[in-house]
């Protein structure tokens, strides 16, 4: 396998190499294939969201609540600690960190709200499953704070999109376009593989390719190294870039070599999970997405993700699943854009309020 091509990240313990996942607890300690473990991982932030949305939290409670999830299940297996317990815990630790405190118990009644699929206020303060809850999330909250060393901080994507949005301003499309990928990157694992930066313009670049059409520059052309400087000779390996190809977040964060590769790379794992979702059933756009070629720059490697329906149909037929479901696990793949945190406003980060079913 190849290992993910990354700039070193001083004094991080929370960057891993593509191998890393591979080598998970829920692969050596409990034998759950890797494309299981990362569509339940999808699912588990799907979750997440979820209850982020009706409690009414900030997304940058929801975005540090995310990366929290995945750095949990590096230390922990999914066999022993099941996604949603793992989320609601998260979700209750970031609104104490985050400073948007909510009630145990209101985070409680949600989660029994969503697992049940039943409306709220149909749920007692005082019933039983809701006692049950919050004691659910108090002990994994304490799992919680170990597997994360009591190291809180996290930097997320969408707060450098915000800085080159206002550096670089283009179309609304465009930038709401590279909002939600960047918002559907938590539901992958790259938070665990790449720095916010090299995320935030894998983010942007894909949203521009599907934005302006495949008629358009190449994934490759927009993250083409920059033309070298006039008073040096030219390598023999360089390709000038194409014209009229946009390159704002390239040249915006200043990349290296070794940080465009990583780019290519995440470029490259973005859109794997986009074509492993149930494209005949999704919209139109998101299937134009999934069919953008990756770019050839990126690493060489045996695909991370297989086609959810796939996953799913082997997961229901197995008698012994490493991780049972619960009710809000039953309707199948995960998807896009339904529930997901809001898009940014006027320079800060915007509460999100439940759509409508």
């Amino acid at each position: 396998m190849g290992a993910t091509r990354v700039a070193p990240a001083p004094n991080s313990q929370w960057l891993f190499p593509i191998s890393a996942l591979h080598n998970t607890p829920s692969r050596t300690t409990s034998n759950i294939p890797l494309e299981k473990e990362l569509y339940d991982r999808s699912r588990g932030v799907e979750f997440l969201y979820r209850l982020g949305v009706s409690l009414g939290l900030p997304s940058s409670a929801m975005y540090t609540a995310a990366t929290w999830f995945h750095r949990f299940y590096m230390r922990y297996s999914m066999e022993d600690y099941h996604r949603q317990d793992v989320a609601a815990s998260c979700i209750f630790l970031a609104t104490k960190t985050e400073e948007c405190g909510r009630k145990l118990r209101d985070v409680a009644k949600v989660v029994c709200s969503k697992v049940s699929q039943i409306d709220i206020a149909k749920v007692a303060d005082d019933s039983k499953e809701v006692e049950e809850c919050q004691t659910s999330i108090l002990l994994t909250e304490e799992v919680l704070l170990e597997g994360l060393c009591f190291d809180f901080v996290v930097d997320s994507p969408q707060a450098d999109l915000v800085d080159l949005f206002e550096a670089c301003p283009n179309t609304a499309q465009i930038e709401e376009c590279a909002w939600s990928i960047a918002n559907d990157s938590f539901r992958t694992p790259l938070c665990l593989l790449y720095s916010p930066k090299i995320i935030a313009a894998a983010c942007y670049v894909l949203a521009e390719r599907a934005m302006e059409g495949p008629q358009s520059s190449s994934l490759d052309a927009r993250i083409a190294s920059p033309a070298p400087s006039a008073s040096l000779p030219t390598p023999p390996s360089h390709k000038s870039q194409a014209s009229g190809t946009s390159r704002r977040a390239i040249e915006y964060f200043g990349f290296n070599e070794m940080e465009l590769l990583s780019v290519a790379d995440a470029l490259s794992i973005l859109l794997e999970y986009y074509g492993a979702q149930d494209l005949q059933s999704s919209c139109q756009f998101l299937a134009s997405v999934a069919s953008i070629p990756p770019p050839h720059s990126s690493a060489h490697r045996e695909k991370l993700y297989k086609p959810f329906a796939h996953v799913a149909a082997l997961a229901a037929q197995s008698a012994n699943s490493a991780t049972p479901e619960h009710a809000i696990g039953q309707s199948g793949t995960p998807v896009q854009g339904d529930t997901t945190p809001g898009k940014l406003s006027s320079g800060e980060w915007k509460p999100v309020t439940e759509p409508a079913p």
